[in-house]
């Protein structure tokens, strides 16, 4: 055997970590060993400190073992260690600010009380809701693992060299003193991307049901650009959309309604707090969009399915304006022509991993195997069909 291999228990010394911990993950097929003889014994290797070191963080962070054990991967090569350590980073530093936020409230509860000699209840619910964040850590971590991942693949591949989101700001046609709220802005990349392009007497509302993806794109955007002072933040559900009627030009979807529990009312409040004037933009895929990775996974594995339901079945390029057409008129759809032609498969595999399907499942345990499969319909250049585009349309007010 070329690759070096430790015992459980030498593994478990060079980690600073119990026997039993080692077992107990194998066991709960969170770290499985890399070799085992055909006397049982178990043995790790060097690559197995990568995943442990995963396992430990996420743990540390308050991730349950049923969590980590569908976030992570059985091997990991450089690529998706790069992402994952990139994506732990920025975790902790929201772990760090939300800490911070935590020692200054009860900094402020604490002098108040020894002011005034009495408690502010206010502050206790403060405290409350600071110290209950920690519920929306693995969302968070889920959400821009996965947001990384599809952005890369199409930003390393796409053959239209405009690009998405230029396309898309292309597609808003901005002008002077206009009121913009895009829902479900993720981590900013709308606009990070075009930030060249806006000019400074716009007011752009970003908003997100997930604080985090909003704290992703107000550090995005103010390292990005002087102009960030246009930019402000909003975390709520887009049912309920909290501002008067007639209150925006614009409104920005970008593969967001298939995602919605009640797409009506989402239309019907985005209708609301549209100017008689203004525009609804909201992007969607069709039945047609990156088949071919699909039919790859199948190929490997016919239990894996990537996606619960199909989204465009939902809301879609072929039935989104009649589902459109009960709060909008005017609509006009634009497809987005591109495709991708992949040659390497580790932004494939990661993409595939993203997804809200039973991938992981069924992966995690044969990773190995996967990548290899992957790397062979690699070796020629595949190409994966895109079918994108959006609808514009106005309110339809009485």
């Amino acid at each position: 055997m070329n690759t070096k291999y430790y015992t459980s228990g030498q593994f478990a010394g060079k980690a600073g970590v119990s026997v039993r911990t080692i077992r107990f993950y194998d066991k709960e097929n969170i770290l499985k060993p890399s070799y085992v003889n055909e006397n049982g014994k178990r043995f790790y290797s060097d690559e197995d400190f990568a995943r442990l070191q995963q396992v430990l963080l996420l743990k540390y962070l308050g991730f349950s073992l049923e969590d980590i054990r569908g976030i992570t991967v059985s091997d990991t090569d450089s690529h998706l260690l790069l992402n994952s350590l990139r994506i732990q980073s920025k975790l902790i530093a929201d772990k760090i600010e939300q800490m911070q936020l935590v020692a200054q409230t009860i900094n402020d509860t604490t002098a108040a009380i020894e002011k005034n000699n009495s408690v502010d209840w206010s502050s206790m619910l403060d405290l409350i809701h600071l110290t209950s964040m920690e519920n929306t850590l693995r969302t968070q971590y889920l959400n821009a693992n996965n947001i990384s991942a599809r952005i890369n693949l199409h930003a390393l591949y796409s053959q239209n060299k405009q690009g998405w989101f230029p396309w898309i700001y292309e597609m808003l046609n901005i002008t002077e003193d206009m009121n913009i709220l895009e829902l479900g802005c993720g981590n900013g990349a709308l606009w990070t991307e075009n930030v060249s392009r806006l000019s400074h007497s716009v007011d752009v509302t970003l908003s997100d049901i997930s604080e985090g993806m909003l704290r992703d794109a107000r550090r995005l955007l103010s390292e990005a650009t002087p102009t960030s002072s246009v930019f402000s933040y909003a975390a709520f559900d887009c049912h309920s959309i909290p501002y008067e009627d007639n209150s925006f030009d614009l409104v920005i979807a970008n593969h967001l309604l298939f995602y919605c529990d009640d797409i009506d009312k989402v239309c019907s409040e985005v209708a609301r707090v549209l100017k008689p004037d203004g525009r609804f933009i909201c992007s969607t895929y069709g039945s047609g969009h990156m088949k071919e990775i699909s039919r790859l996974v199948q190929e490997f594995d016919n239990r894996v399915v990537l996606s619960a339901e199909s989204l465009y079945d939902r809301f879609g390029l072929d039935n989104g304006e009649s589902i459109l057409s009960k709060h909008f008129d005017r609509i006009t759809k634009h497809i987005y022509d591109d495709c991708l032609v992949v040659d390497k498969p580790e932004p494939l595999i990661e993409y595939i991993l993203s997804c809200h399907g039973n991938q992981n499942q069924y992966l995690s345990d044969r990773y190995k195997d996967f990548r290899k499969f992957m790397s062979e319909k690699t070796k020629k250049a595949l190409k994966i069909s895109k079918e994108a585009g959006l609808f514009i349309c106005t309110p339809i007010k009485t």
